[in-house]
């Protein structure tokens, strides 16, 4: 099982540091990243329009901030997501939180005194995906020392322009012109088109937590996050279930010495249940048809959060809460990215397949709660912005990846494979001559929007589904992968099995309407 990373360089981020000096200490101190803020968007998107006869408009769209949606290229940006037969289109919304120090509340909050007005960091990404039919939503988390490609982005205010870098960490995306460059980031590693985006800072989610009144949590014993060094949160609560709201519902979602292993992934853990207890609560509390409730809480949203200029009146919110509000509780699946260990920077984790398996889930509208009726037509095609060439003038190079755990790689299967296109028309196909690798399944990856079309030609010639079809900044060009499901033979058969769109054990999958979690205390962090 993957673990998400306990901090940056194994260091925690809930508070303490040791050893190190100043310079050390100060680093540290940057590097705490302590909040969970997602929670509480979701809670905003979900109630946003619940009061909306009670608002008084321009004032509320007077506090709301907005910023552009996508600050990368357009070669790195995701094709817009096709409408269902239906005509009905999913919807994809990145939640983000931001760990800015640009006010004296956030300063007190975060702490780390020599870091006010510095560059924020977007330490919690979660992508909300909603179905097209609105039967179900589900909630991708990417740990926030997730290494990735950062695109190019341009600051729209400045102009200043960030070059492209390799292997960074997730969360230095915002700080490359604002939350649109987390959203081209997210685009360009997940091929999944982005509609909107909801960021929210530090006194966001306490303001929030406030207004809404308390969120029933559980924990299986009395848990206290302290050690004498310093380190923990500071929660401190009885066993049993317990609500809480304000500076405690901070504290419970940045804890990490006290639950389970006293890992991240246990953090997210307590932070999933915290998200699924407040959707619970908001749905089912009579209380929130007060007015003066929903305006304390549409004043502590609208002050708190910056979105994109799709949402950036009352109106477009609460249109957008209209159609979440659809999806039945028992349908909000709530997943963290998998993900493993880096070997190169400790403390690092990258995607791993499962990963890929996921976000190819949310980019064909497949529930991960597994509840789906059995599809009986073929997904619908992807967008393409351009027009293939021909035949034989789309150059393809194809890789053995016929290696597996058990066998192999077949000798000569690339340049099998090769002959076979070149057969049918494609000339410029050439065999790569590298050292084989591994593929479980046969895959044709192209590095720019402009050669999808070309991608896609190749796949329909060879009977590859184009779910198989991905833009990768891993090739130069049109690459087919022949995999270890085609070891042999002229003619690619799509592989059946049972267990293909089920969503991957290590994503941690947890059920929205589930009351009976309990987060398991660490014994050593009793009381």
């Amino acid at each position: 099982m993957s673990l998400t990373p306990v901090g940056k360089n194994g260091s925690d981020d809930e508070g303490g540091a040791t050893g190190g000096g100043r310079r050390g200490t100060d680093r540290k101190r940057r590097r705490r990243r302590v909040l969970r803020w997602s929670a509480t968007v979701l809670a905003l998107v979900i109630l946003g329009g619940a009061g909306a006869g009670y608002l008084y408009y321009e004032h509320l769209n007077a506090n709301i901030k907005s910023d552009d949606l996508n600050l990368g290229d357009a070669k790195d940006r995701a094709a817009k997501t096709e409408a269902n037969a239906a005509g009905q289109t999913a919807l994809n919304i990145l939640l983000i939180g931001s760990d800015a120090r640009d006010s004296a509340e956030n300063q007190k909050l975060g702490g780390a005194k020599d870091t006010y007005g510095g560059t924020p960091l977007a330490d919690v990404q979660m992508l909300l995906h909603v179905s097209a039919d609105r039967s179900n939503m589900s909630v991708v988390s990417m740990p926030r020392d997730t290494l990735v490609d950062i695109p190019k982005c341009t600051d729209p205010d400045t102009k200043k322009t960030y070059a492209a870098s390799t292997r960074s960490m997730t969360n230095e995306s915002l700080g490359r012109g604002g939350p649109g460059c987390t959203v081209a980031t997210w685009e360009k590693l997940t091929d999944i088109h982005i509609d909107h985006f909801m960021m929210i800072d530090f006194s966001g989610v306490v303001s929030m937590a406030d207004a809404i009144g308390g969120v029933p949590v559980c924990v299986d014993a009395n848990v206290y996050s302290h050690t004498s060094s310093g380190k923990g949160s500071g929660l401190k609560l009885e066993k049993g279930t317990t609500s809480i709201k304000g500076k405690q519902a901070l504290q419970w979602l940045r804890t990490r010495y006290g639950f389970e292993d006293d890992t991240d992934l246990a953090r997210a853990k307590a932070q999933h249940m915290y998200m699924n207890s407040m959707v619970r609560e908001l749905r089912a509390n009579a209380k929130l048809t007060n007015p003066n409730k929903l305006r304390k809480l549409a004043e502590a949203a609208t002050k708190a959060i910056t979105v994109d200029d799709g949402l950036d009146t009352i109106t477009k919110m609460y249109d957008l809460a209209t159609e979440l509000q659809k999806v039945p509780t028992e349908r909000i699946t709530m997943t963290t990215m998998p993900n493993a260990y880096d070997t190169v920077q400790t403390g690092r984790v990258v995607p791993t397949e499962d990963a890929d398996k996921l976000f190819r889930l949310v980019r064909e509208d497949i529930a991960l709660d597994g509840k789906d009726e059995k599809k009986t037509t073929a997904s619908p095609s992807p967008t393409v912005t351009d027009t293939a060439a021909a035949d034989d003038e789309i150059a393809v190079q194809v890789h053995n990846s016929t290696r597996t755990g058990t066998l192999a790689p077949v000798v000569g299967r690339a340049s099998a494979v090769t002959g076979l296109l070149q057969d049918k028309g494609f000339d410029k196909a050439v065999a790569d001559t590298s050292a084989a690798t591994s593929e479980e399944t046969t895959v044709i990856r192209y590095p720019s929007a402009d050669l999808q079309a070309d991608a896609l030609r190749v796949a329909k010639v060879l009977g590859v589904p184009t779910s198989q079809v991905k833009k990768s900044t891993d090739v130069s060009g049109v690459t087919l992968y022949v995999g270890g499901d085609w070891r042999s033979g002229n003619k690619y058969t799509v592989s059946e099995k049972e267990d293909d769109d089920k969503t991957p054990e290590s994503a941690q999958a947890m059920n929205g309407a589930d009351d009976s979690q309990c987060m398991h205390v660490d014994p050593n962090y009793t009381w």
